[in-house]
C-alpha cells in the first residue's frame, strides 16, 4: 500500500476513532471480580483459619471436649495440606520473581 496524503487521512482518522473507543475490558468494568491481593488474602486467611481450626481441635481432643479422633486427624491433615499448598505457591513465586530479575535487559 503507498502512502499519500488521502491515505495518510484516513489512516489518522481510523487511528483517531480507534484510540476514542472505551475499553471493553469486563474486568475492569466489574468491580464485584476481586483482584489478584484480595484473592491472595483471602487464601491466606482461609489457611490461617484452617490451622486454627485444627489447632482448637486438637486442643478439645486433649481437654476431652472432643471425642472424634478423626476429626481430629483430618482436620490436621487438611491444615497441614493447606500450609504445604501455600507454601509450594510461594516457592514457585519467589521462583518466578528471581527469574525475572535475572532476565539480561
Amino acid at each position: 500500500m503507498k502512502i499519500t496524503a488521502s491515505n495518510t487521512q484516513a489512516i489518522q482518522q481510523k487511528i483517531g476513532t480507534i484510540t476514542d473507543l472505551p475499553l471493553n475490558n469486563k474486568a475492569i468494568e466489574n468491580k464485584n471480580t476481586p483482584s489478584f491481593v484480595e484473592r491472595l488474602n483471602s487464601g491466606l486467611d482461609q489457611v490461617a483459619n484452617t490451622q486454627n481450626e485444627a489447632a482448637q481441635l486438637a486442643k478439645d481432643f486433649e481437654l476431652g471436649v472432643e471425642n472424634d479422633l478423626a476429626k481430629v486427624m483430618v482436620g490436621q491433615q487438611v491444615s497441614s495440606l493447606a500450609f504445604q499448598l501455600t507454601l509450594n505457591v510461594r516457592n514457585k513465586a519467589l521462583s518466578a520473581y528471581k527469574d525475572i530479575m535475572n532476565m539480561p535487559v
